[in-house]
């Protein structure tokens, strides 16, 4: 079908290269317009596309490679054009269709299995806070949430931790560095339970107050199968007027049932918390023999899970001196505290603490 040769270029100038390139397009655009049918099709792609002996290719030998450095530039947006229009004219005489590589791109194997989109889910710790949450908002108890690092005196002192007091023993704290110079009770620790928000709340509103308090904690704990230096807590605080140790028991008796099934029964035990007096351990009957005795259980038929008790009038000396309204002689109330991780490793028979921490998709995977 090529029976034109590509004549020489002898100026390259832009008048010169418009003339030139517009004679090729419309001869391009004349054979175009006299093609019948897929044969004349492809002969039009192989003289005017053709790798060997096509006209572009050609054009390209015989412009391109002559043209002063100056012309290059225009002669190949020219080139790029005339090559674009060629392409059009021929897609224009198959139809109009899709290319082979578009198509190649939209095919669908209707054999292959499908893509299945991975669904996320509540890590195991997250379920069992939200569902303890639940279980006390259900009770009219609202969210309270303060920061990680605390200072000595909310975490310690106006629970009751005076300094020196042995009980700052039991919980293995780890301090900010390089504080020595600081008053103790502006030195920086990582909180080690979720108590100081119980003092910060009660500096900031007056009772009543009804909140339960979810957080991460830290101590220097060993780790080991039940112990980890980073936890989670749920803690409760209650503040009115006539509040007894009674609506303590119902509410923590409530709450149990509410989260392990009707038949749990519980029982306290006298115990010692600075910030509570009197103060108690919860046990419940073991939700894994019922009651019977059990390994789980030591053959006791109860688990302690938790402690509590009526809030000490000492705190509510340091909330009294923000909040008046915390007179011991007017007011009452109990507070509570219970370890997430415990009973997440109850509810859902893990027997490693650690297990919540390794990051390991088999295990994370049971919980979606």
């Amino acid at each position: 079908m090529m029976t034109d040769t590509i004549p020489n270029l002898t100026a390259f100038d832009e008048a010169a290269l418009d003339q030139a390139f517009a004679a090729l397009a419309r001869q391009a655009q004349d054979a175009a317009a006299a093609l019948n049918g897929e044969a004349d099709a492809e002969a039009f792609r192989l003289d005017w596309l053709g790798r060997k002996q096509g006209r572009l290719n050609d054009v390209s030998g015989r412009w391109l490679k002559a043209a002063p450095p100056e012309a290059k530039k225009a002669l190949g947006l020219r080139f790029n054009a005339l090559k674009a229009e060629v392409e059009r004219l021929l897609d224009a005489a198959l139809g109009a269709g899709p290319s082979d590589a578009a198509l190649a791109a939209e095919a669908i194997d209707i054999t292959l299995p499908g893509t299945r989109r991975l669904t996320g889910a509540e890590h195991p710790i997250t379920r069992t806070l939200n569902e303890i949450v639940s279980v006390f908002a259900a009770l009219g108890y609202s969210v309270g949430v303060g920061p990680e690092v605390e200072t000595d005196y909310y975490n310690f002192e106006s629970m009751n931790f005076p300094p020196g007091h042995p009980a700052r023993d039991t919980q293995d704290t780890l301090v900010v560095a390089a504080q020595d110079r600081r008053p103790l009770r502006d030195r920086l620790l990582l909180r080690t339970h979720t108590s100081p928000v119980q003092m910060r709340t009660m500096e900031m509103q007056p009772p009543p107050v009804r909140i339960v308090i979810p957080g991460k904690v830290h101590r220097n704990d060993a780790q080991d199968a039940t112990h980890s230096p980073i936890f989670h807590q749920v803690e409760g605080l209650c503040v009115d007027t006539n509040i007894t140790f009674s609506d303590l028991k119902g509410t923590l008796d409530h709450a149990m049932k509410a989260l392990f099934g009707s038949a749990v029964k519980t029982r306290f035990f006298p115990s010692f918390f600075p910030f509570t007096e009197p103060s108690a351990d919860v046990q419940i009957s073991c939700i894994f023999c019922g009651g019977k005795g059990c390994r789980k259980c030591k053959n006791s038929g109860w688990i302690e899970l938790l402690g509590c008790g009526m809030v000490d009038p000492a705190v509510f000396a340091f909330a009294a001196e923000k909040q008046p309204a915390y007179d011991p002689k007017k007011i009452s109330g109990f507070a509570f505290g219970m370890g997430v991780e415990r009973i997440a490793m109850m509810k859902y028979g893990i027997s490693e603490i650690g297990s919540f921490y390794a990051g390991d998709m088999r295990f994370l995977g049971q919980f979606v």
